[in-house]
């Protein structure tokens, strides 16, 4: 897996790019500002990259503008989003682009070896990958709504590992029930979102979102 690297950070830049050497990745670049990044992105056309969500000068959202303008260049470019904390305003614009591939883990789960390299592939191959930390809260803080109310305790189980980049049958296996199950309740999760069938849209990512925006909304 070819990787571009986007940290600021020299001490974690080089820790990352030993990881992902141990891991059997290649680490085509590894730059410390958004422009760098997204010639590195122009340049190498990587399998992923690692972008840390604030880069110079500003240190706010350098790493997801360049990552929305790569994607817009080239859509479908394979983003891993790192960042400190939970900040839900730049989930949100993350996963508006459907076309898949994108990712968004708080820092403190790289340490977790298997975690990280498991999001890598999800997002490599197309998937999308929200830390669980990030879908928690996100679920907890919307449990007041009358949206989510109409959610039972297992949709929104399901809903959190839908969100986290997990196959159906690999929900199956953490929630201990059949495929066919598990089916069922996306399908009722959808339905109760108002999200109909659609060959152009991925209805996984449209019901975060759809949580995401009614959360605002309702402050």
């Amino acid at each position: 897996m070819r990787v571009v690297i986007a940290e600021d950070l020299l001490l974690l830049r080089e820790g990352l790019k030993r990881l992902l050497a141990e891991l059997g990745c290649t680490v085509v670049a590894a730059v410390d500002h958004p422009d760098a990044l997204l010639d590195a992105l122009d340049r190498e056309r990587p399998d992923v990259a690692v972008v840390d969500i604030r880069l110079p000068p500003t240190y706010r959202d350098e790493g997801l503008r360049v990552a929305i303008e790569a994607r817009r260049r080239q859509p479908g470019t394979p983003i891993l989003i790192l960042s400190q904390y939970i900040e839900q305003t730049y989930v949100r614009e993350l996963l508006a682009d459907s076309d898949g591939g994108v990712g968004y883990l708080l820092k403190d789960r790289v340490s977790e070896v298997t975690e990280f390299l498991a999001a890598l592939e999800t997002v490599a191959a197309g998937g999308t990958v929200l830390d669980p930390k990030v879908i928690g809260r996100l679920v907890n803080r919307l449990a007041r709504a009358d949206t989510l109310a109409e959610l039972t305790p297992r949709e929104r189980e399901v809903l959190k590992l839908m969100a986290r980049g997990l196959s159906n049958s690999a929900i199956g296996t953490e929630l201990s029930i059949t495929e066919r199950a598990v089916c069922k309740y996306i399908n009722r999760i959808f339905s109760k979102l108002g999200l109909p069938p659609t060959d152009s849209a991925n209805r996984r990512v449209l019901a975060v979102l759809h949580y995401l925006d009614d959360g605002d909304r309702r402050g």
